[in-house]
């Protein structure tokens, strides 16, 4: 038991500081940023676009700053706003898509998969089911009645404050990291000892094979969608080196989990926003389901026509 201990303590501490170093700088930039005129620069940029789903142009605010921060930051955007109910809800679909996009996706191509294919399935995702609900539903019009509104912390003082504030942010985001992935790694090898994690595997098959994914992706599925995309990263990058998931395996589990991570916390958050969550749970399960069972089937597709050819060369 204390080898099986030893090796996850291990495996959890090299991953946190492969994942760290991507997670840090990134933050402290981000946190940087939000002090200075660029995010601004962009919103004005993004603005006239709004339209297009069914937003006005103060929406962009949220938007801008959930993609650059994170979910916590957009929703406490949209409660300094007074938009519709509708507004809401489609916001809160495509920041659910799209959200913490320089971390999250940094850290997926750390796992090894395209920077463009992560970046066009989630902006994808986001703008397409926003362009949906805004042709779709034509109710929601009522303002939007919000369970609370966030106290806003106060602005830091000089420059000084302001790095002081972005190295708590970054360091704080890798102590987070470390004290979900290190317990998780020691848990998952006294499963592996222990000869539980084949058990897992098999009672998740079904859903990976209905998915297009071998049976050792279910971990990886499984913490993603428990603990989210960045943190959930860690198990992903375990499994490729010792379970030996295929780069088609880990590109569809990333595709589904692009659309469907954290999918309790990220939902649950919603709810202050005073908009019906079910549904936009039902969105993104529905999503991830149908996008990743169609690019497997589109992938089972394209392997199997050079076997084809090379059979009636044969012929």
């Amino acid at each position: 038991m204390g080898k099986s201990f030893k090796t996850g303590l291990q495996s959890g501490l090299q991953t946190t500081w492969t994942l760290g170093k991507v997670i840090f700088p990134i933050t402290l930039v981000v946190s940087l940023l939000q002090y200075t005129p660029i995010l601004d620069w962009i919103v004005q940029l993004i603005s006239p676009l709004m339209g297009i789903f069914g937003l006005s142009g103060e929406a962009a605010i949220p938007l801008v700053i959930g993609n650059f921060l994170n979910l916590y930051a957009g929703i406490g955007a949209i409660l300094s706003l007074d938009l519709s109910v509708k507004e809401v809800f489609i916001l809160a679909t495509m920041l659910s898509f799209s959200h913490n996009l320089l971390v999250e996706s940094s850290v997926a191509a750390k796992v090894g998969l395209k920077l463009w294919i992560i970046l066009l399935v989630r902006l994808g995702l986001a703008f397409s089911s926003a362009i949906i609900i805004n042709l779709v539903w034509q109710g929601g019009s009522e303002m939007a009645q919000y369970g609370f509104v966030s106290q806003t912390a106060a602005a830091p003082n000089g420059w000084l404050e302001i790095i002081g504030l972005a190295l708590q942010k970054a360091a704080l985001g890798v102590v987070q990291l470390a004290l979900i992935v290190i317990p998780l790694m020691i848990v998952i090898q006294y499963m592996k000892d222990l000869g539980l994690l084949k058990v897992f595997t098999r009672w998740m098959a079904p859903v990976t094979r209905m998915l297009g994914m071998k049976e050792n992706t279910s971990m990886t599925l499984v913490a993603g969608l428990t603990i989210g995309l960045a943190y959930g990263a860690g198990v992903m990058i375990q499994a490729v080196k010792e379970d030996g998931v295929s780069y088609k395996d880990l590109t569809l589990a990333f595709i589904f989990l692009v659309a469907c991570h954290a999918v309790v916390e990220d939902t649950l958050i919603f709810i202050p926003l005073g908009i019906p969550v079910w549904p936009l749970l039902a969105i993104r399960l529905s999503v991830a389901i149908i996008l990743t069972i169609t690019v497997a089937a589109i992938w089972r597709k394209l392997e199997a026509a050079p076997r084809r050819k090379e059979a009636t060369y044969e012929n």
